[in-house]
């Protein structure tokens, strides 16, 4: 489980042995996670690669442009984008 102590939301991985569901990704369903500093994004590349991630070409060129795209063995998509992450609304 992943979130921060306090927020509303958490990212959370789950399984049942005895009830698989079969893989249906997108090449749109992404979970980005925004690295600014180059060394740790540099870094958390590598961690992807060494996990057995695939890095493939972004469906949507945005991400490729500042950040790379993993696929994991069901065809899940990760984004490790070297930015900052900005909410631009406004409310």
């Amino acid at each position: 489980m992943l979130g921060l102590v306090g927020s509303g939301y958490h990212f959370e991985f789950t399984r049942h042995r005895t009830h698989p569901v079969a893989p249906a990704p997108t090449a749109e369903d992404l979970a980005v996670f925004y690295v600014p500093e180059e060394a740790e994004w540099q870094e958390a590349c590598a961690r992807m690669l060494a996990a057995g991630f695939t890095p493939v070409a972004s469906f949507n060129p945005y991400w490729d442009a500042r950040g790379r795209t993993y696929e994991d063995l069901d065809g899940y998509r990760v984004v490790l984008q070297r930015a900052a992450w900005s909410n631009l609304e406004k409310a």
